[in-house]
This record gives structure tokens, C-alpha cells and sequence, in this order.
């Protein structure tokens, strides 16, 4: 039913909007100006149901932008996630989607309830250029509350040793959450596209990667991305316009513009 390069799939991802709180540097993406909209919920959770009956799918992820931007979209992903009984259920977010206590307490609540277990939160000095540390923080102290396993996850320039001002001040930072005792994890080392490119040149070198360390190999699939317009990377085509098993079923390896 499905080409071998469809083998080794098990991971869904969604960049459920690219709307987003943060205008960092450091972003691949750019400046996300006038970047408005999310991935219905609807046909989100409709694909990861089909996939599920199809592929044993070990991990589920949603990201941005700012996915909590549009909180209700992800509550449903991950509850879905969880009745399909994917076991790593990943959130990534920056942590600032709203300054009010309640809503970011109602938030991180909710997504216990809804089942992350995997939560991923961006704090580093190119985050914190733009985004306020009060409400990233007491983000932090409701997922802690909340028992949602979680770790924090920085932007490294150059390498994660490297001591260049960027790292030190990220280093700064991530000490300020050290009473949570939420782990640090390995983050990511930037790479030169997007705002990284026109901000940070002068960090790069002839040497470093040049293209997206997140890129599929198209002889080897191991995760269906959605973009927030529903097109699926790799597919050719759009889940708003043709049933996600169909496409799956079509991918024959070659990728079209």
C-alpha cells in the first residue's frame, strides 16, 4: 500500500502557526511579520487518527511560531495524541503567549490534562531580547506545578561551549530558572538561514551547515510535517485538499515545487 521510503516513518509534526510572540534574531524563519493563522483543529486531529491506523507512530510534535498562541488547537492535537496512544507527546513553545496568571495557570493546566508529557521551553539570550522574563517564568513555575515533565531548551551560537556574548548571556538566563531544577537540555546549535543569516553572519564560517539540521531525507521519511496552511512537507500536496492517506499512498520519493 505504501513505498518503502514510507518504511521508517513514526513522527507527526505540526507548525501549527507561525504567528509568534518573539522577534529573535537567531529565527530561521525570519521576522514572522503579518504571519497570522493555525492548522484547524479539526483536520489536525482527523490526520493523526488515519496516520495512527497505518504507521505505529512513536512520537507527536507541535511547534511554531508560537504554538500556545492558539491554545485550544493544540489542547486537541495532544489529547488526540494520547487517545491514539503515541507515547511522546512534545510541546515546543517560547512560553509567552499571555501576561495574564490566570490564563498562563488555565494554559498549563490544560495541557496536563490534554496529555504533553514532552514540553520543550525556549529560553536563551535571543528569546529574551523580545520576550519578557515575568511571564516565561511563571509559565515555567505552572508546568512545574503541573507535573508536566519538561526541559529547557536554548539557542547556542557557534557551539554550545563557545563563549561568545550571545552564549554567555544565554548561560545568565538559564541559571534564573535554576530553583524550578527543570533540566537543561541540548537545544540547538543555529545555523545560517532566515534572520540567523542577516543578524549573525559574522558567527558563521565557511564550514557550517548551511542547510536545516530538521530537513528528511525523501528516500527515508520518518516524520509527516504540517505546515499551518496544511500542506505536508514532501507530499506534494495539501491535507485541506486531499485525504492524508492518499497522500501518503501517492509518495513516490521525488519531491515537486
Amino acid at each position: 500500500m505504501f513505498h518503502d521510503y514510507l518504511k521508517n516513518l513514526d513522527r507527526i509534526e505540526f507548525a501549527v502557526t507561525m504567528a509568534c510572540t518573539g522577534r529573535c534574531r537567531h529565527c530561521s524563519e525570519g521576522d514572522h511579520v503579518n504571519c497570522t493563522g493555525h492548522i484547524d483543529a479539526d483536520v489536525a486531529t482527523d490526520a493523526v487518527r488515519k496516520i495512527c491506523r497505518h504507521f505505529q507512530i512513536k512520537s507527536l510534535m507541535t511547534f511554531g511560531g508560537e504554538p500556545l498562541l492558539y491554545p485550544e488547537v493544540i489542547y486537541a492535537i495532544h489529547q488526540t495524541a494520547k487517545e491514539m496512544d503515541i507515547p511522546d507527546r512534545q510541546l515546543i513553545t517560547n512560553g509567552y503567549f499571555s501576561k495574564s496568571g490566570e490564563k498562563i495557570s488555565e494554559v498549563a493546566n490544560k495541557l496536563a490534562g490534554c496529555g504533553v508529557n514532552d514540553l520543550l521551553l525556549s529560553v536563551d539570550a535571543f528569546h529574551q531580547e523580545t520576550i519578557p522574563m515575568e511571564p516565561v517564568m511563571l509559565f515555567a513555575e505552572s508546568i512545574v506545578k503541573e507535573g508536566i515533565p519538561a526541559e529547557l531548551s536554548p539557542a547556542w551560537l557557534v557551539s554550545r561551549e563557545d563563549d561568545n556574548p550571545y552564549n554567555i548571556r544565554t548561560r545568565e538566563i538559564l541559571s534564573q530558572f535554576s530553583h524550578l531544577n527543570i533540566p537543561v537540555g541540548q537545544g540547538n546549535i543555529i545555523f545560517p538561514e532566515g534572520n540567523a543569516l542577516k543578524y549573525l553572519g559574522e558567527y558563521f564560517s565557511e564550514n557550517t551547515m548551511t542547510s536545516s539540521p530538521y530537513e528528511d531525507d525523501p528516500t527515508d521519511v520518518r516524520a509527516v510535517s504540517f505546515s499551518p496552511d496544511g500542506s505536508v512537507d514532501l507530499m506534494n500536496g495539501n491535507v485541506y485538499e486531499t485525504d492524508i492517506i492518499d497522500l501518503l499512498k501517492n509518495y513516490k520519493g521525488v519531491v515537486t515545487d
